[in-house]
């Protein structure tokens, strides 16, 4: 896997609010990469020194030119480069579409302004409006567009210039949730269609988790862990990224020769070369509820269920934990509020983190 873009050590601090704290990504060509993590924690700070808004205090950020025409490949050092000479583009939440234009002319406001030939223009307009299903609404002015169709122009105005690096900040944050769930579907086929490397910024894990080939988890100002949406679910770094990705119950324990313990008692648990203080990770797909309180390693009281159709959810109150222990399972609620209930779980889908 090739490296495109190469961020090492940057640091950005705003007086005493560190924004960017020794960030570190290696980004591959061709990759849907996502910065995730919750507000204030850096991630837009980041896409912005990579567009060339923000002046990290340090480190560096590079490109790799590995075109035909790049022999052997060259290394691009984008902080030397204004935002307007970077082989990069920038799609911003608001989209920003010119209300005066429609929307071929709103495309190839950025071809013309490089002096392209006209017919060179219309090919290439002609190109994206295709990819992006818009062709019949090519004489449309931008209030007369749907949100998912005003955003399908700002992202075709983007790859028409067929930068190698698109930036996306929160690019869905304005589409209601059916929209937003057609265009995660729509924005990852645009990107294997077009071939460019797209990096999104977003707060949102399923929207993360939906379309990106790897995700860095981002919290204030430090990479937690980077990998794909899999492994990050089922090997989470640290308590941070446990907690953040996915839902589940966190218990506190200690992990001691014979296994680990917490709340008194010995839990289930997978083999682990942790030791000393750690959490155990219960993934709600994982827990499964008894009527026999007395066999089970945990037990509790059902709070309430949470029925959506193909799934239930349930919520069960336990002595010594903060929050409730939480179950999912095929089909509707098998228990009910108030009920008292036994709690068990397959020890190997259990995750043990240090800390």
């Amino acid at each position: 896997m090739t490296n495109l873009l190469t961020i090492a050590h940057v640091s950005k601090a705003y007086g005493s609010v560190v924004a960017l704290d020794d960030v570190s990504i290696d980004i591959a060509a061709n990759e849907f990469f996502a910065l995730l993590g919750p507000s204030g924690c850096g991630k837009t700070t980041l896409l912005r020194a990579i567009a060339g808004f923000e002046d990290p205090d340090a480190g560096t950020i590079t490109m790799t030119d590995n075109t035909p025409t790049a022999n052997p490949p060259t290394t691009i050092d984008l902080l030397a480069l204004p935002p307007n000479k970077r082989p990069v583009n920038l799609m911003f939440q608001s989209y920003a579409l010119f209300p005066h234009m429609n929307v071929r002319t709103n495309i190839a406001y950025g071809l013309e302004r490089e002096g392209l030939p006209a017919a060179e223009i219309t090919q290439r307009v002609d190109e994206v409006l295709e990819i992006v299903a818009l062709t019949d609404k090519a004489t449309a002015r931008p209030q007369q567009l749907s949100g998912g169709q005003k955003q399908r122009v700002a992202l075709a105005r983007a790859i028409v210039k067929r930068p190698k690096l698109l930036l996306l900040d929160e690019p869905l944050s304005a589409l209601d949730r059916k929209v937003r769930a057609e265009m995660q579907i729509e924005l990852k086929r645009l990107q294997h269609e077009v071939g460019i490397t797209f990096v999104v910024v977003t707060h949102d894990q399923e929207e993360a988790m939906s379309m990106a080939d790897r995700i860095a988890v981002m919290h204030e100002g430090r990479v937690q862990q980077v990998a794909d949406p899999i492994t990050l679910y089922s090997k989470p770094a640290n308590v941070f990224v446990a907690d953040f990705i996915g839902s589940g119950t966190l218990i506190c324990g200690t992990v001691t020769a014979s296994g680990f313990d917490a709340l008194g008692t010995r839990l289930p648990a997978p083999t682990t070369t942790t030791t000393g203080s750690a959490v155990l990770l219960l993934r709600p797909e994982n827990v499964t509820l008894t009527t026999d309180p007395h066999h089970a390693p945990l037990r509790g009281t059902v709070v309430e269920t949470h029925f959506y159709g193909g799934s239930s959810t349930t919520s069960i109150a336990v002595p010594g934990l903060d929050a409730p222990v939480i179950a999912s399972h095929a089909g509707a609620p098998t228990v009910h509020a108030g009920a008292e209930v036994g709690i068990t779980w397959d020890p190997t889908g259990a995750v043990v983190i240090p800390g």
